[in-house]
């Protein structure tokens, strides 16, 4: 495929940021004049021969940037994954979802319902406002991208007694980069066989003795898929500053601006239990069809050290997101003839060849506005107790988010014939061949109505305090508390009257007063063993979302959960490789599922019984390797929708596995490659439609060099077809995974 060569205004700037601080450095005062003394004398020094990976290189990561946790993942009785940068960089990784392959039990949902943006499961329940920034709940409903980040943490089980409503499954934090008293300049470019190319800059540069600024930036056009019809046009900025650094008292202020221009792939429509059985490249919608974003998140953090051992936090953040979103998707398979569009019962289908066959279309047109602001202040502090040693945490938290979701719909005819009843919004808007269907603009007489418009917003208001005690060097005890006040309002622009039994209430108000406990102890026979057991609960409001549950008088009651988890750590090979693995259930209360339209229904009780097992570190001083499997049994234990009584949850595979390994075959040489393995998994709580489980091979190769890296990477080394997001609305919708893909990517370091 030929190189594209066009530059947008973002790609421009890109280069002409870092060629600014390449000036900057070659400037310095002093530096031709150390330079010419340099070559001037003969030095020659004995050969030094180093070996291992540099830091920077290395998968592991024994600590995690959440300051809620302890620095040690030792002193952590839960399960945590990290996904550093390293590992990113050496997957060619570049959005958040793919960071998150690399953690099993973690799969893909897709933009239903009144959802757009990253839509995730973990461990079986749905984390969409499970998403942090930097320790604050990034709850803005759009396609997040790893250029400003350092890591992804993971941490497994309920954590509302940390983090507040939500958290069933686990967290999942984005660690953006920090400014540092070093100095960093890397400019990244890379394109792939669909032609997509990228473009990021990190550079770094400290400008006093205690302080430093930080800009990354990113720019990206073309295709992330060889799915026809896919297309993304995005760039970011992420600028920070830092100041006292090394001081009691540091100040960071930073920043994200992301601008996305998208083409989301609402994937196939399901036939006889499965997706439909056609090329995995066919895409159904318009050519006309688009998600644009506009993304900023402004953070100013303080850290006071009023002692050796006791420690102030402040952080305020404040996030915007606002989307216009234009978009069409496959719906109910038919046939067609002269009286339009006719849907068949499943076994008048099943008897039809596919070329026989057309796909109903239907329009999801919306545009939302969703911002927060948040305060969180924490004291941290160690002291004895007679021979006890305590670390406490004590916090406060208060927040409001506000969200507008108003929704469009385009009534359309299919041969002829409407689609739609008279006064009828479901914005069936064209039909299509099932197969080869034609790609081509939205229909110029079809027009766009205003449909619903859901507005709502919340307060939060909580406390929370957290203590280990250190009974001795090899016992420690985990006891925390949070209450939480939420107050959320909802109002929809239809059924004016709240009448009975209506999907949308007009308005309706629900306060939830709720505790959140952990529990723990840590049993540490040596520095390189660590065993833990874990009580913890969570609670996730039914108007979290700040959207529409039933068509009842009142809202469903708040999810209730509770987990309890048992699980060791260890260092193995001298410290160099790290192991863990855990036995856990987690059992949700009053749980619920999202409807098509974006209400929610009770489906009752759901219980995930798993089992997690983990590697990260270096084998030998040139093979390292990071790998992961879990097992999940869920079930719907106590159903109060028909037909899920013992049925597995939607999205939850039984098996998951992911491994990555390289080697250094000599000192500029690296190979590595991995898996990715799902088991199968069903569309609905009914499991009437299955997708197949999946292996996925990748791997990579790069010649290292001191300033430059380049890098090739193949996706999907075999060309396997599988499914990667599901989506439940429409019967159960599959995204199809991307065929084989190749990238190569150059990055300059000075």
């Amino acid at each position: 495929m030929p190189l594209r060569t066009n530059k947008t205004p973002m790609a421009i700037a890109l280069l002409a940021l870092f060629a600014s601080r390449v000036a900057w450095s070659q400037s310095a005062p002093g530096a031709s004049n150390a330079a010419a003394e340099l070559s001037s004398k003969d030095v020659i020094l004995a050969p030094v021969t180093v070996h291992g990976t540099a830091d920077n290189n290395d998968f592991g990561a024994a600590t995690t940037s959440l300051g809620k946790l302890p620095a040690d993942l030792h002193d952590v009785p839960q399960s945590v994954t990290v996904v550093n940068k390293a590992l990113m960089q050496s997957q060619g990784t570049t959005s958040l979802t793919d960071a998150l392959r690399n953690v099993p039990g973690i799969t893909l949902g897709g933009a239903e319902g009144g959802q757009i943006g990253n839509n995730i499961n973990l461990n079986g329940f749905s984390a969409r406002t499970d998403i942090y920034l930097d320790g604050f709940r990034d709850r803005g409903q759009y396609y997040r991208d790893t250029f400003a980040l350092d890591e992804v943490e993971v941490l497994m089980g309920p954590s509302s007694m940390l983090f507040g409503r939500g958290s069933t499954g686990g967290v999942i934090n984005q660690s953006t980069k920090k400014p540092a008293l070093k100095s960093i300049a890397e400019v990244s470019g890379s394109i792939t066989t669909n032609g997509l190319a990228r473009t990021t800059v990190d550079d770094n540069h400290p400008v006093s003795a205690d302080s430093a600024y930080r800009v990354a930036a990113m720019a990206q056009d073309g295709s992330p898929s060889t799915r026809d019809g896919t297309r993304i046009k995005d760039f970011g900025l992420a600028p920070s500053f830092k100041t006292g650094i090394g001081t009691p008292t540091e100040i960071t202020l930073s920043t994200l601006f992301q601008h996305n221009d998208d083409k989301p792939d609402y994937g196939v429509s399901p036939l006889n239990g499965h997706p439909v059985d056609v090329n995995r490249d066919t895409f159904y919608g318009f050519t006309d069809d688009h998600t644009t974003q506009d993304i900023a998140a402004v953070s100013a953090l303080v850290k006071h050290k009023i002692s050796p051992d006791t420690s102030l936090r402040n952080q305020t953040q404040f996030n915007f997101v606002e989307t216009n979103a234009r978009e069409t998707a496959s719906n109910t398979i038919g046939t067609v003839d002269g009286t339009g569009f006719h849907t068949l019962p499943i076994s008048a289908v099943s008897t039809l060849p596919l070329t026989a066959l057309s796909v109903r279309l239907q329009s999801h047109d919306r545009k939302i506005k969703d911002s927060s602001l948040f305060n969180q202040t924490e004291l941290a502090t160690k002291f004895p107790s007679g021979p006890l040693k305590h670390s406490v945490l004590l916090g406060a938290e208060i927040g409001y988010d506000k969200y507008n979701n108003h929704a469009y719909y385009r009534n359309g005819t299919c041969n002829g014939v409407a689609l739609n009843p008279v006064g009828g919004t479901s914005g069936y808007v064209a039909c299509e061949p099932l197969v080869n269907p034609t790609y081509l603009p939205s229909p110029s007489n079809v027009s766009s109505s205003t449909g619903n418009r859901a507005t709502g917003s919340a307060t939060t208001i909580a406390g929370y305090f957290n203590d280990t005690v250190e009974l001795n060097p090899q016992v420690k005890l985990v006891g925390g508390l949070r209450y939480d006040r939420y107050d959320a309002d909802i109002t929809n622009s239809i059924n004016s009257t709240n009448t009975a039994g209506n999907t949308s209430l007009a308005r309706t108000n629900q306060t939830v007063y709720m505790p959140s406990v952990r529990a723990g102890t840590i049993w540490q026979p040596t520095l390189a063993q660590s065993y833990y057991f874990s009580y913890s609960t969570s609670f996730n409001p039914s108007l979290e979302q700040l959207i529409s549950t039933t068509g009842i008088s009142q809202p469903l009651g708040p999810e209730k959960n509770k987990s309890y988890e048992t699980g060791g750590k260890w260092d193995v090979l001298d410290g160099n490789l790290s192991l863990n693995s855990a036995l856990f259930q987690i059992t949700q209360y009053n749980s619920r599922s999202q409807n098509s339209d974006g209400t929610f229904t009770a489906n009752g009780t759901i219980r995930v019984d798993g089992l997690r097992l983990g590697a990260v570190g270096h084998i030998t001083n040139t093979w390292q390797v990071f790998m992961g499997f879990t097992h999940l049994n869920a079930t719907i234990v106590d159903a109060i929708a028909a037909g899920t009584m013992g049925m597995v949850p939607s999205n939850t595979p039984r098996n998951s596995t992911a491994i990555w390994t390289t080697y250094n075959f000599t000192r500029d040489w690296e190979v590595g490659g991995g898996a990715t393995h799902l088991s199968k998994r069903y569309l609905n709580n009914t499991d009437t439609v299955e997708v197949d489980g999946y292996t996925r091979y990748d791997a990579t190769v790069a010649y290292i060099q001191k300033t430059y890296d380049i890098r090739f990477n193949l996706f999907n080394v075999t060309d396997k077809h599988y499914y990667d997001a599901l989506i439940q609305s429409d019967g159960g919708r599959a995204v199809p995974g991307s065929g084989r893909t190749g990238m190569i990517t150059v990055t300059y370091r000075m």
